[in-house]
């Protein structure tokens, strides 16, 4: 075993080892600390476990790292053995991966709570580690044109991962105001897209260079992932309890809002004009206090009860305008709306802590419930 290898190894095993047990111990002590506000007052399970996912990811860095120990140690890293063990944990790395974009506010819609788009990957995932399984056994480790052929579907799921993680987290924390972080995560993740290049094309296969690339690679991404733990935490602590808010809905487009910890209480609010923006806001109360907890939502995409999310930031928008609200102070969608998944949302604020007058309820059912 070459003195280069092994120090990669050993690097590779410790660096992934710590930064996925203070993950790990970031991820309890939130939990414990913002139970409330992780659950969200319901009865709809809605923990976010990405960073858990993330850190269960290094984890399987810790043994892909252990495993080319071992293969060094022993002699055997050019045989089937090691490349199906290797191609067995890149697998389960992508999946843990891509269960951690499930839970990320920022990534691709078309990922984040939507089960079933995740489990199509999945399938993709596994099916693509079988086809590799399969190629290790019809073509072993042989070399065509250059081109370790095995290494080709692992390649090009790898490829689509960084792309899902690179757009992630740019939009986290260039919405958190962390633009260099934003920067560092995109040249973390091009490394990672980069040093997946000499597992296909053995012209790259220069040692030193290659292990240099993985050890600034996982801990350039170990990095943004505490960052990312630190970031969340900040905006946790940020969010609205959903227990602490009130609302009232006083009279066509006239509401009274109390949030304590964004200094809002008994705060009146007149929509005015914007009579859109109130019966949205006042169906979604509708449904979050008299409906069944799996019939509390709304649905928002083009075919659904409100067409655009657009919608929704606008409620947010006027509240805060009309309010006056400093910077601090100003609510965010999320404070008061949250995404359950499917293009489903619904209120935070908990049913005992919203009123309708019950003249406006007559009206209301009238006009909206049909």
């Amino acid at each position: 075993m070459s003195e280069v290898t092994q120090f990669h190894n050993l690097s590779h095993i410790f660096i992934s080892l710590i930064g996925a047990v203070l993950l790990l111990a970031i991820y309890y002590n939130i939990r414990k600390r913002f139970f409330s506000v992780l659950e969200d007052g319901n009865g709809i399970k809605r923990v976010d476990k990405g960073l858990l996912y993330f850190s269960f990811g290094m984890l399987v860095w810790v043994f892909s790292g252990s495993w080319g120990l071992i293969a060094n140690y022993f002699n055997f890293q050019d045989t089937l053995s090691y490349q199906i063990g290797i191609n067995i944990l890149s697998t389960i790395n992508n999946l843990f991966w891509l269960l951690a974009l499930h839970y990320v506010h920022d990534a691709p819609k078309f990922i984040y709570r939507n089960e079933k788009n995740v489990k199509i990957i999945s399938i993709i995932i596994i099916i693509a580690a079988s086809l590799t399984l399969l190629l290790s056994f019809i073509i072993g480790t042989n070399i065509y044109y250059g081109i370790k052929l095995v290494g080709i579907p692992d390649f090009l799921l790898t490829t689509f991962l960084c792309y899902l993680m690179g757009v992630s987290f740019y939009r986290t924390f260039m919405h958190r105001d962390l633009k260099l972080v934003a920067v560092i995560s995109i040249i973390a993740i091009f490394l990672l897209f980069i040093s997946q290049f000499s597992d296909v094309f053995t012209v790259l296969n220069n040692d030193f260079f290659n292990q240099l690339i993985r050890i600034i690679t996982k801990t350039s991404l170990v990095s943004v992932f505490l960052v990312l733990a630190t970031s969340w935490v900040i905006q946790l602590a940020n969010t609205p309890k959903p227990n602490e808010m009130k609302i009232k809905f006083l009279d066509w487009s006239l509401v009274e809002l109390t949030i304590p910890s964004k200094g809002i209480i008994a705060e009146k609010i007149d929509f005015g004009s914007k009579t859109t923006q109130y019966k949205n806001l006042l169906n979604f109360a509708y449904k979050r206090k008299f409906n069944e907890v799996n019939k509390q939502s709304i649905v928002v995409s083009y075919g659904g009860e409100i067409k655009s999310q657009t919608y929704l930031t606008r409620i947010i928008d006027n509240i805060n305008v009309i309010l006056q609200l400093t910077d601090e102070n100003k609510l965010e969608r999320k404070d008061l709306i949250t995404f359950i998944g499917e293009s489903k949302y619904r209120l935070r604020i908990i049913p005992e802590h919203i009123f309708v007058d019950e003249a406006l309820l007559e009206e209301y059912k009238k006009l909206v419930i049909k």
